[in-house]
């Protein structure tokens, strides 16, 4: 990454260092101490308010509040690895019907304090209308011109938030793009002209084939230090 772009990058992967713009890994994890079964809740409250809440899920909400407003037939704990490989994390993933579902990765074992929820469903939103499945278009109408990396590495896709009109959002949540499943076949050159550990302008025209969506959102409830 040449000095250029390391100005622009580096509060971007410091997050992205704790929290990975990558599908985890998730190893089940034992349970020691059975918790009674609750009736699942209806949910209707799928929004996403960066930094403070997925629905109801809070920067204070705990493995036992899951319980109560999911019910723990719908709750299945796990170990995550961390971002590029390294340490691992508790989580517990909330499996939920109609494109509700989530994991939220904790603090530690405890399961008492979230650090971030993310593998959300296509039902979650922000008040501006951006979730899981976004196009491109419809990004640069609600971010304006903004910059974000390029794909096919480790932080492949990442949004540069601090580039758009919703800068108040950076380290409160990570947006990440992806291309449509065959669009490195279809359209190879235009592919590797917005690939690699770079920035790049979201107007660039090699975007407009591959049919870039938003493919992930991390919300950052509660920073590790």
């Amino acid at each position: 990454m040449n000095s250029s772009i390391k100005g622009i990058a580096t509060a971007t992967l410091a997050l992205l260092l704790n929290y990975s713009a990558n599908p985890a890994f998730a190893v089940p994890q034992k349970i020691n101490h059975p918790i009674t079964v609750a009736k699942s809740q209806t949910l209707t409250d799928t929004l996403i308010v960066p930094g403070e809440r997925v629905g109801p899920i809070t920067r204070t909400t705990t493995k036992k509040d899951l319980v109560k407003l999911f019910g723990a037939s719908h709750l299945v704990d796990k170990t995550i690895s961390g971002a590029e490989g390294i340490g691992s994390f508790a989580a517990t993933q909330v499996n939920l019907n109609q494109g509700r579902s989530l994991l939220v990765v904790w603090s530690d074992n405890t399961r008492t304090k979230p650090l971030d929820v993310r593998n959300l469903g296509s039902a979650w939103k922000t008040r501006e209308g951006i979730g899981v499945g976004t196009p491109l278009s419809e990004l640069r109408k609600k971010l304006g011109n903004f910059k974000l990396y390029g794909l096919a590495w480790d932080y492949g896709g990442t949004i540069l938030l601090d580039s758009s009109k919703l800068a108040r959002y950076q380290g409160k949540v990570i947006l990440r793009v992806d291309a449509a499943p065959n669009a490195y076949e279809k359209f190879a050159n235009d592919y590797q002209a917005v690939s690699g550990d770079s920035t790049f302008s979201s107007s660039d025209r090699h975007w407009k084939p591959l049919g870039i969506r938003l493919a992930e959102i991390i919300v950052v409830l509660n920073p590790s230090d």
